[in-house]
């Protein structure tokens, strides 16, 4: 949805990076869309032990897509579950976190920063910083503070997030909404992910439930996903929890022991989905890996090759693509240039 623009944005953001485990490129592209409203973190290390990697697509506004490549990894590290090795359960938790931390006082002055000036419909308001601003770091600061904004019960913009916590054996894909994780096995396309679309019967009965309706696949006829983070009017219901709202930041989680035939994962926000199949999305990289050793190249391949020659039709939307390639055990003891890790998140919590 959304105004088009009459020539594209073609300027590419890309990134490549790599640990002793895999090596990663990335790209992002405006296109034809008046805004630009992806984001993307590449974090190679995590921790010591895993690397995590996720896209977000911002709707309705860029703000809450930036929150989320800012701050839920960081919420990921936080759950007692992570520190046990249950991946899975942190995400669970990490994902409907970002919500919660974006009410309040602290929640709107956060957005603020990230937006450049922030109401509910991310327009320019002034006296956007009214009081000092704390180390986004401190979890205390989240409570809610006294102020103008304490009643602020969250953005009316949202975001989709799909992300990959990638350990030594084991790959743990977390997603809310239509971006999408594929792996690649032996040059075939295994979808790691479920596209949340209203019309999915189980999506579409929980919205009913819920009170809403969904007509032209959008739920109340307005929004394409029923899984998000944000979307405040869309979970506005007193009478309900936040996991049987009309749209919902639970995520579904996928749970995958590495094989030897494992040769790729592709991330990749619904610009690229829109125009090309898992199938046609590993092929194509396939192909281009032959010819390209840069997976940022090959991940601009990509999104030149799905963007529409005019302003009609798919291929006009945002674009973000993570591509992370598995080294072989051959290649791990290989010497690396990489980033340190604090340096490395620092260059890759940006607007995509």
């Amino acid at each position: 949805m959304g105004a088009y623009l009459s020539a594209p944005n073609t300027e590419k953001s890309s990134e490549d990076g790599e640990n002793g485990r895999l090596r990663f490129g990335l790209s992002a592209m405006q296109g034809w869309h008046v805004n630009m409203e992806d984001a993307h973190a590449a974090i190679p290390y995590l921790d010591n032990t895993r690397s995590f990697f996720g896209v977000y697509d911002g709707h309705r506004g860029k703000v809450v897509a930036k929150f989320c490549a800012r701050f839920l990894h960081q919420q990921v590290l936080k759950q007692e579950e992570y520190s046990a090795g249950d991946v899975g359960t942190a995400l669970r938790k990490a994902f409907p976190r970002m919500d919660e931390m974006m009410t309040g006082q602290r929640g709107w002055r956060e957005l603020a920063v990230l937006g450049g000036g922030y109401n509910q419909f991310d327009v320019l308001v002034e006296g956007v910083i009214w009081s000092p601003i704390r180390d986004p770091q401190d979890e205390e600061d989240w409570a809610e503070e006294e102020g103008p904004h304490s009643d602020f019960r969250g953005p009316h913009s949202g975001s989709t997030a799909c992300v990959a916590v990638i350990g030594e054996n084991q790959l743990v894909v977390a997603n809310a909404g239509d971006s999408r994780c594929v792996i690649s096995r032996n040059g075939q396309a295994h979808e790691l992910s479920v596209d949340h679309k209203p019309m999915l019967p189980a999506e579409r009965e929980r919205i009913i439930h819920a009170g809403g309706f969904v007509r032209g696949g959008r739920v109340q006829g307005y929004l394409d996903v029923s899984r998000a983070i944000g979307s405040k009017e869309f979970k506005s219901s007193i009478y309900l929890p936040p996991e049987e709202q009309m749209v919902i930041a639970d995520p579904e989680v996928k749970t995958v022991e590495f094989t030897d035939e494992d040769e790729f994962i592709v991330l990749a926000t619904d610009g690229i989905w829109d125009c090309m199949s898992n199938q046609e999305v590993v092929e194509f990289i396939h192909e281009q890996l032959q010819h390209e050793g840069k997976l940022s190249l090959v991940c601009e391949k990509v999104l030149d090759r799905c963007l529409a020659p005019t302003n009609v039709g798919t291929g006009c939307n945002n674009m973000t693509m993570i591509l992370i390639q598995l080294k072989k055990p051959e290649q791990s003891d290989e010497p690396s240039d990489v980033q340190s890790p604090a340096s490395v998140e620092a260059s890759s919590l940006t607007e995509s």
